[in-house]
Parts: structure tokens; sequence; C-alpha cells
């Protein structure tokens, strides 16, 4: 079987690297020859823990090439993934134009009498699969038998290579019995639930998914304000909601915010499709409006502590909306940094993988500086702020903090250290839904 994969993006890569891992025979395609010419050479173009090996082995092996030439490609996949991206237009819908291109692509150099099955990968609005077909009927004048199936991607960036490869489920959706034979044959050897649905349901439970864990969050994010105006904790009252089997632990994180390619995009987009069938969708823009405004909190905090902020030199450690990724987009940090030099800081800042992406937005000036380790970003500020929870904060001691900054003052968006060694220091310190340590605080004000 040939697979085609079209966008190599972070889901493109990662589904065609892992199918190749799996033993198909890959070809990925994309516009963006730099992107191309990069991964022909195992190089990867995105930072995912384990990927530019995986990409190197699968290369060496002949599993895995990559092109630019539509028309070879289109010619020799037999099933072809959709990976492009599906951005938000202005009104928060989905723009498609990257998945018509492709589909109308496809429909115009299908080879004569083939049979091609379509995969839906990119999170698109429920409905997408009829246009696509009503795309194909008017492009293809070569008698193609088309299938089309939704295949939603679930994949955490970070950790996307092993929930591709042991995801909870795989969620297929389709309408002949010839595109599910083949492709429970692409999932043979996947040990999980084969979740095989009409196309509609398949769309709908990729947006839903990702709007129930944004919810989740907001949801988590609320309860944490409370702890700390009543000196209740987050995390012990996390845990007892976690518990309860009918809620789990996951994603009850206090924190900022969520960011990152997903989560925004996603709940934006459902709340159009809600909006555009008349369904009720005020608790998913209750939602949206949360998570836009929390980032907020960072700077409520340090104008309380610090008062004037202006040529205040403040430290900020994490600019990547979670570890173990470069990605920003939607990005809490995009909101603090953008504050912060609306009001005159003087920034230094510090990411170990995020640092160029950001850089292109925030050029270097003479009001902020990047920094190269968590130490030196550190050195002589009069506050430091933790936005992304990398492993390597947490290995930074406290008394090498102290000594460090100018004042001790530490605005924990993500709960790195623990609150009781941070105010035993000498820290004024200040972590998400920890009501005792802001009780404390205000005594020694």
């Amino acid at each position: 079987m040939k697979i085609g994969v079209v966008g190599t993006g972070y889901v493109g890569i990662v589904t065609g690297s892992c199918l190749a891992d799996k033993g198909f025979d890959v070809l990925c395609f994309d516009v963006d020859e730099a992107k191309i010419a990069a991964y022909s050479k195992g190089k990867s173009v995105i930072y995912e823990p384990g990927l530019e090996d995986l990409i190197k082995r699968n290369l060496q092996e002949g599993r895995l090439n990559f092109t630019t030439d539509i028309r070879s490609f289109i010619e020799y996949a037999e099933v072809i993934f959709l990976c492009v991206g599906t951005p938000p237009l202005p009104d928060g819908s989905a723009d498609l134009s990257q998945v018509e291109t492709a589909v109308r692509n496809i429909a115009e150099y299908a080879p004569p009498n083939s049979y091609k099955i379509i995969v839906e990968k990119s999170t698109v609005p429920v409905g997408t699969h009829k246009r696509l077909q009503t795309i194909t009927r008017l492009y293809n004048k070569s008698k193609t038998e088309f299938d089309f199936v939704v295949n939603s991607e679930f994949l955490r960036e970070g950790s996307a290579i092993g929930d591709f490869l042991n995801p909870d489920r795989v969620v297929i959706g389709l309408e002949t019995e010839k595109a599910k034979e083949i492709m429970l044959k692409i999932y043979s050897d996947f040990d999980t639930e084969r979740v095989v649905v009409d196309p509609a349901s398949a769309e709908i439970i990729k947006y839903a998914s990702n709007s129930f864990l944004a919810m989740k969050i907001s949801f988590i994010n609320t309860v944490a304000d409370l702890c700390e105006k009543t000196g209740a904790d987050i995390g012990k009252v996390a845990d007892g909601i976690g518990f309860d089997k009918r809620i789990g632990r996951a994603f009850l994180n206090a924190g900022i915010g969520y960011g990152g390619s997903c989560f925004p995009k996603d709940v934006k987009a459902f709340i159009n499709v809600l909006d555009s069938q008349s369904v009720e969708s005020s608790i998913l823009k209750a939602v949206e409006s949360f998570n836009r405004y929390r980032p907020n909190k960072i700077i409520k905090i340090l104008e309380e502590e610090l008062w004037i902020l202006k040529d205040k030199d403040i430290a900020v450690w994490g600019l990547a909306f979670k570890p173990e990724t470069d990605d920003i987009r939607e990005a809490p940090s995009l909101n603090v940094v953008s504050s912060l030099i609306e009001r005159g800081v003087n920034l230094k800042l510090y990411d170990p993988e995020a640092k160029n992406n950001f850089e292109k937005l925030f050029p270097e000036s003479d009001k902020l500086k990047y920094a190269t380790s968590p130490m030196e970003a550190i050195e002589d500020t009069e506050a430091l702020i933790i936005l992304t929870e990398w492993d390597e904060f947490k290995k930074v001691k406290p008394d090498d903090i102290f000594k460090a900054m100018k004042l001790p003052v530490v605005v924990d968006g993500r709960n790195v250290f623990a609150e009781t060694d941070m105010i035993k220091k000498g820290f004024r310190y200040f972590p998400i839904g920890k009501g005792k340590v802001f009780d404390m605080m205000k005594k020694t004000v």
C-alpha cells in the first residue's frame, strides 16, 4: 500500500514518519521547497522529541520520501492523508482554502480509472467531507473512484510520536466497506480501540474533544482563582476532583491558560459551527473569553507588587505554549510580553527551543534581550515570570535564583516550584491557586 501525505507541518510530518516506521511506503508532498529539501536530508524543521531520528531512520530504509511534484505524488499514492493547515478566519471559522486546493489537485491529476482514498487528517468543520466529494465530482474527468474518510488526529506537541503510535483511540469516519477494509488494515498493528463511525460524527468528535479539554482547563483556572481568595490549595482541590473516574486528573493543572495551534483555533471554529446551526454556544464563548484574558493575571500581580513597571528589569522563563515544543502559536507569552513592552519594561527572555520563533515577532532591542540560559536571564532582575514549565527550570536551585536577582519576586504561572521552599528562602512568590501563599504574602507587605 502506497501512502501519500499532503502537508509537512506538525501533523503531516509526524503522520508520514510514523506510518513509514510501521512499514508503509510513504511519500510526503509540500509546496514549500525549503521544507522538503530539509526533510529529504533528514533534518526536521520543527522541534519535536525523537522526530529527526525517526525521519532519518525511515529515509535510510527507503520507506519515507519527499516531493514538491504534485502530479507524481498523486499518481503514486493510493491513500492520501490531508494534513494541511486550517487556520482561523477573522470570524473564528476555519479557513479551508488549503484543504480545497489539495482535493482539487487530487481530482484534476488523478490517473484514469484509478481508486483513491482521501483522508481528512486536518481538523475541519462537520460537513466538510460532503463539500470535498462535490469538488472531486466537479474537477475529476478521468473516471477516478474516490472514497472520503475522516481520520481525526489527536497529537500533542511534545509527545506527538508516542501519541500517534500509542493512541487512546483511532477515529475513522467512512461510508463504504471498501474504505473500511483498507483503513482498518492501515491501523491493524495499533493496539487500541478503533472507533468506526460516519464521517459527520468523526468530524464532530475532533472539535468536541478539544473544546471539552479547553473547557476543563478554563474551569480549573476559575477554581484556582477562588482558591487564592479563600486560602485553599488548587493542587489538593484538583487531586480531589481528579480521583472521580467520571472526571479524571488530566488537564486539571492550574495556570495561565491554554495556547498552541489546536485549542484556541478549534474552540473558535466549533463556536462558529454551533452558531451556523443555531445551536447555543454560550458555554464555549465563556471558555474562549476567559482564556483570552487569562494572561492578564500575570500583569496584574506584577503591578500590585512592583507598582510602576516602566524601566523595571524583568525576566521571562518560557516562551513556547507548552514544554517540549518550539511552537509559540497562541502562547500566553505573546500576550504577556506585548503588555510588558507597552509598559516600558526592560525584558530578558529565555526559552530552550522557542527563541528563534519568538524573535521573529519580537526582535532584540534596547529594551528586549534574549538570554542563553535561565541564570543569565535573571541576573540583576526585579522580577521573574515563569510561563512554560520546562524541566530545565525545575532543576534550577531557588538559592541560586535568590542570589542572582535584584529583587526576589517570582510570578510562577505554571507552579514550577514548591511554594513552602520559596517562602522560607525569602521570595515574594506568586504561584497560581495557592491561597495560603497569597495570605502569607499579604501579611509580609
